[in-house]
């Protein structure tokens, strides 16, 4: 046996990616499965987009780019947030990443190691947890609860604060649960950290668009009192259906305490991924500048799909779901349906061919509740909805 360092052994996994694996493996033995278990958007990537990436290969772009990314992949991200937030931001503190994680991977490694505190959402997207156990740190789960709507409490999450914590991370609107935080409980939040100015802050915004009837999503870039340390993470994945080309954002903080930072994550992608492909960034900078007419028409199907979902999960037997007020994710209550959420999410694919995600894979929180991904047509959804009743009712 070659021995490997600890930390390894202390790597998670993204369960979504083990659910379709095995959904697809049902489906290659002739099964007809029904995946509501991945993030991923249905939608194609628009057109727009992918001729522009066509026309940055024939132009010749194929070469290595600057590791933080190409000047004007970045001027376009300050464009495209001054748009969205009305916060003017330099090129200089923008980060283009091969999607959304790596800036998760970077902040928490540059903060997390044994004796530190990492404060992450629970139920929250599971790589939070995997990476803060990975540096050593000790994960501090912030509790996401139904009774809130699914948006984190001021109070809990300061009250979790102890002179150990490095980072607290935040994420509205929410992956697995729905939820939109209001601007007013970020409020609180914000001028509570006024008293720990020692804890940075990664905000994760990617679905920031993704929010429904009549919610805006606020981003923690309006807060100038806490910008000397927030990390923004963003991408390209959720909003233009690109979760495939690899293509993420950050906005790391003013000021020399976040050029100290930047020049940090700027050496780990030298190390790493080197850079983002040429053609990637161009297509990026297509999806940003270019008509937003694709998006807004996904935005409607999401909508649309979000109110046949939760009608029909609440007229299921011992189900319960709240409205998910952002992204594209149900977080529906199964505990009264006498099974154990990953048991019954394992069942549902197993017998019934639907795939969710059990609530327990996002968390110690998760127990009691399974996750549903509308990023799928109406006509599957409606079929789903068919089959877990029958499964239940039986």
């Amino acid at each position: 046996m070659l021995h490997t360092i600890a930390a390894f052994d202390r790597l998670g996994e993204e369960n979504a990616f083990a659910v379709l694996a095995r959904a697809t493996a049902l489906a290659h033995q002739g099964r007809d499965i029904i995946n509501l278990g991945i993030g991923q958007p249905d939608f194609k990537t628009p057109q727009h987009i992918v001729e522009a990436a066509i026309k940055a290969l024939r132009d010749g772009h194929h070469g290595y780019t600057p590791a933080n990314g190409l000047l004007a992949t970045r001027e376009a991200v300050v464009r495209r947030t001054l748009t969205t937030t009305g916060v003017e931001v330099s090129p200089e503190n923008v980060m283009i990443l091969p999607g959304g994680k790596p800036t998760m991977f970077a902040a928490i490694l540059m903060f997390g190691e044994a004796g530190a505190e990492i404060l992450y959402p629970d139920p929250g997207f599971p790589i939070y947890r995997s990476m803060i156990e990975f540096t050593g740190a000790a994960p501090i789960p912030v509790p996401i609860r139904e009774e809130n709507g699914f948006a984190f409490s001021a109070e809990e999450t300061l009250a979790l604060i102890t002179p150990k914590t490095r980072l607290l991370i935040l994420n509205s609107p929410a992956n697995p649960t729905g939820g939109v935080t209001p601007r007013a409980e970020i409020e609180k939040l914000v001028k509570g950290l006024e008293k720990h100015p020692e804890v940075a802050i990664l905000s994760d915004e990617i679905y920031d668009v993704m929010t429904y009837d009549g919610e805006t999503h606020c981003s923690l870039l309006n807060f100038p009192e806490i910008r000397d340390r927030l990390i923004v993470l963003n991408g390209w994945s959720k909003t233009w259906a690109m979760t495939g080309w690899r293509m993420g954002w950050s906005i790391w903080p003013n000021g020399e305490k976040g050029a100290y930072l930047y020049d940090k994550v700027r050496k780990l992608a030298v190390n790493c991924w080197s850079c983002v492909n040429a053609p990637s960034q161009y297509a990026g900078i297509a999806a940003i500048d270019g008509p937003q007419d694709d998006v807004e028409k996904m935005m409607r199907a999401f909508d649309n799909r979000r109110k046949i979902v939760v009608e029909g999960l609440n007229a299921l037997p011992g189900i319960s779901c709240i409205t998910p007020k952002g992204a594209f994710y149900a977080f529906p209550n199964v505990s009264k349906t006498g099974w154990k959420a990953k048991k019954l999410a394992s069942a549902l694919l197993e017998d019934a061919g639907v795939a969710l995600i059990g609530g327990p894979d996002f968390g110690v929180l998760g127990e009691g509740y399974v996750r549903l991904s509308y990023a799928n047509s109406e006509e599957n959804i409606l079929r789903a909805l068919e089959r877990i009743e029958a499964f239940l009712k039986k």
